[in-house]
Formats: structure tokens, sequence, C-alpha cells
């Protein structure tokens, strides 16, 4: 393990974001807030921390190999959630766990608030909220290994470490810097889109940015206590859909098909046609259901708030147009039951990821297809490529993980006083990154206590770096030599 190797990109990646802290101080300014001098507290201790571990060790030039990628991931995770609480514990006096769980849940674009009142707060406060969960949709990582090269480190073992999915060596273009740039330059340009749509179809200019962020990051965070139903504008709320359902998909392919010019890339993606599938199949039900019930007796509108709700929970981007915890019970549980499939891999989205599920399904059948044909070799393909048993193999093992710290994290919530809706629901949301629950966190995580906060803290980190990247620094074989 090279510790300082480790400790130079952490306060590389420190120093670049306390900038982040800079541009709510403008808009702080440009509305006459006296929040100025919050965001430069933060940026100020953000800054020297940064470069008090970078400056001690900015000669050293040790090559960085995967375990030392897992470890900065994480590290840089858990400090920077630390450091981008600042500005809620100073602009909004939020006690530590609070201003800790909104950092999270915000970097790791899971959407969970503890904050009521959202219309009342200040706007640098509120912009900051959403530019976080911006940064974070991404991954602030990869953002970062275009510019590591410069400083005589590559950045493959960190792209590993943070990219979702099952099949991480896959890159878009030769050198891994412009694979990274790639991916910003795809995800800069679907949020301004996104931003001039919203203000096209009825938003204003701060509104419109700072939604455009969290769409594009699937993250959920809206600057209005009724989330998407504040506006009350079928123009927006058709934009969010369109928008939650882009960001869903794998980058990589709209990278293909803008690189081409051709829709092809996702009509022969087996991923991209069972998300299309499951978003789909859960809208009708949702809008069926909704029709049925006597929830809306209008047609349209139980079509169309059934389809912004099963796009937006089964994306795991968590926007709501209307309170879905208080429909008939079938529907909530179908819809949080949707979001563990979650988005694509090399998407925004949370979840499972569909190529996950997919594998699992195609393992399943290819099991009950050797009890009737035991002495037949049938192989796991996705389109016309045969899967190794190493992948095959990961992803049960990321299942049984999943499941296993699933249960674990709910019993603990349940010892802590919560009802078992408010347990299950709650650490669903948090570890499929999606923001919304049921029962007592239907609305926000104001009233949960502080063990529960932390807890789902833990959970948003580990579902925002899929199991596997955190849980591994828990292993004692990680730290051998």
């Amino acid at each position: 393990m090279h510790f300082w190797a480790v400790q130079r990109i952490i306060g590389v990646l420190l120093m670049l974001f306390s900038i982040s802290m800079i541009p709510p101080v403008l808009v702080a300014w440009i509305y006459s807030e006296a929040t100025t001098w919050f965001f430069m507290l933060a940026f100020s201790a953000t800054l020297v921390t940064g470069a008090g571990l970078f400056l001690p060790v900015k000669n050293y030039r040790g090559e960085l190999r995967l375990r030392d990628g897992f470890l900065v991931v994480v590290m840089f995770w858990v400090v920077l959630s630390l450091f981008g609480a600042l500005p809620f514990m100073l602009g909004t006096h939020l006690p530590l766990v609070d201003a800790v769980f909104e950092s999270v849940s915000g970097l790791t674009t899971t959407g969970a608030t503890v904050i009521v009142g959202l219309d009342d707060l200040p706007r640098s406060v509120l912009y900051y909220r959403q530019q976080l969960q911006w940064l974070g949709g991404m991954g602030i990582i990869v953002l970062a290994v275009a510019i590591l090269p410069m400083l005589g480190i590559g950045g493959m073992q960190l792209y590993r470490a943070e990219t979702p999915g099952p099949m991480k060596d896959n890159k878009l273009t030769p050198r891994i810097t412009e694979t990274a740039k790639a991916l910003w330059y795809i995800y800069l340009g679907l949020t301004l889109v996104c931003a001039g749509l919203y203000w096209l179809a009825g938003m204003d200019v701060f509104d419109a940015i700072g939604h455009s962020f969290s769409t594009v990051a699937i993250g959920g965070f809206s600057m209005h206590d009724q989330s998407m139903g504040y506006f009350n504008n079928v123009m927006i709320e058709s934009v969010a859909m369109a928008f939650m359902f882009l960001a869903g998909i794998n980058f990589a392919l709209h990278f293909l098909s803008w690189r081409n010019l051709s829709a092809k890339p996702y009509l022969f993606d087996p991923e991209f046609r069972v998300y299309s599938y499951v978003l789909l199949t859960a809208s009708v039900i949702a809008s069926a259901y909704l029709y049925f019930s006597g929830v809306f007796t209008n047609v349209g509108d139980a079509i169309f708030h059934g389809m912004f709700q099963a796009i937006s929970i089964g994306t795991t981007a968590g926007f709501t147009t209307a309170e879905y915890h208080n429909w008939p019970t079938f529907l909530p549980i179908m819809l949080l039951l949707t979001s563990f499939i979650g988005g694509c891999a090399g998407s925004t989205g949370g979840g499972m990821k569909v190529i996950r599920v997919l594998l699992l399904v195609k393992q399943g059948m290819r099991e009950i297809r050797r009890l009737i044909h035991p002495n037949a070799q049938f192989s796991v393909k996705i389109g016309s490529k045969a899967l190794t048993g190493r992948v095959v193999g990961s992803v049960w093992g990321f299942f049984s993980l999943y499941i296993v710290c699933f249960s674990f994290m709910s019993l603990i919530l349940t010892a802590t006083g919560l009802d078992l809706v408010t347990a299950f629901s709650a650490v669903a949301a948090c570890l499929n990154n999606l923001g919304p629950g049921l029962g007592d966190v239907g609305s926000n995580y104001a009233d949960i206590n502080s063990v529960a906060k932390w807890v789902l803290c833990f959970a948003m980190l580990l579902g925002r770096l899929e199991i596997f990247t955190l849980l591994v620094l828990l292993v004692p074989e990680f730290w051998r030599r």
C-alpha cells in the first residue's frame, strides 16, 4: 500500500473540491444574501486541509496500484462528505449528523433530505445542494482522472473503482483521460440542454439550472418542499421524465450514438431494451392501478402521474409530483421494489443495475435448463457474447452481499425504534440511492433518530460505491503486503 500516494491524491482532490464552494458565494452576492462568509469559511477550511495533506508529499512519485485506487475512492467520498457538510452546519445550523446526512445524500445522488422548509432557505444554500448532486452524479473522481496524469499519476485504478457495473475494464477510448473527458462532455451537454428546456417550459433561470443538475445526476433534490409538484406544469414534468430516462442509460451508449450519429447502439443493446421494458411495464401497472383504485378519476391524470413516478423511482431519481407514499399500499411497494433494479450500468442511476438483474435472471434460467438436461453445456450470454464464469460469479457475489447488507441494516433500524415499513423503505431508498421512502420517511428524514441517520449514511455510500468498493477495505487481506 502506497499511503503517501494516497495522501497526495486526497490532498489534490480536496483542493479541487474547495473550488465548488465559490459558485454559491456568487449566488449569495447576486441575491444579496448574508451567507457569503459561511461558504468562504468552508472554502478556506477545505483548501487549507487539502494543501496540508498535499504539500508534505508533493514530490512523491510512487506508482498507484489497484488497492490504492479503492482506498482513494472510499477515503475521498468519506472526506468529501465531511467537508461538504460544513456549509450546512454554518449556513442552516444543522447538527453534525444532519449536515453529514444531507452532504452524503447530495454527493451520492440519493436525494434523501433532513431539511424541512426548502422554500425558505437562502438561494445560495439551495444552489449548493443541487451542485453537490451534479458533482456526485458522474463521480468527481472521474473528473479528477482527466487531470491526475498531469501530476504524474495514472488514473485507470481510480476509474475502475468508481464506475458502476460488473464489466469495468471497457473503455470508450484508448486513453483513460480521453474516456473521462468524453463522459463529462456528454454529462455537461445533457445538463445544458435540460436546463434550457426547463426554462422554455416555464421555470425561472435559477430553478432551471438547479433542477437540471439534479435531474441529469438522477439525484432528486429539489428547491421546493413539493418537489416537481410545486410547478404543477405538464411540460416541466415531461422534460423531467425525458431526462431522467436518458440519464438512466449507459453513458457509453450516448457516446457511441453521438460519435456514429446513429440510434443503433441503443437498439442493439440488451440492457437498454430490458431497462425500457421495465420502466414501460411499471408505468402501465402504476397508471392502471391509480385509475381503477380511484386515486385519479381522470384517465389522463392517472397515466401521467403513473408514468412520472414509475420513471422517477425506477431510475432512482426520486422526484415526486404527488405524495406517492400515501397511494394504495400495493403501488408504493411495487415502485420501491422497481428501484432495486435501478438504471443501467455506466449511468448516474442507483440500484443493482439492469445488467446485473438481467444476468441473474439468465443464470437462473440456465440452472433450470441444467435440471432438465444435466449433461448439456449452457452459457450465459449478453447479446451474442458469452460471459465468463468470473463475471457471473461476481454478480452472484454482489447480489448476496447486497441482500445481507440490506437485511442487516434494516434490523439495526428496527432496533433503534423505527417501525418495519419505515426501516425497510429507508434502507431500500438509501442503498438504492433513491431518496424518498415510505412511512415516516415518505416526505423527509428529519424525524428519525441519529443512529438511524448514521446507518443510512453508510447505506448511501455503500450503494454509491456498489458494495465491493467499500467492503473490500474491511477484509484483512486487503491490508496485507
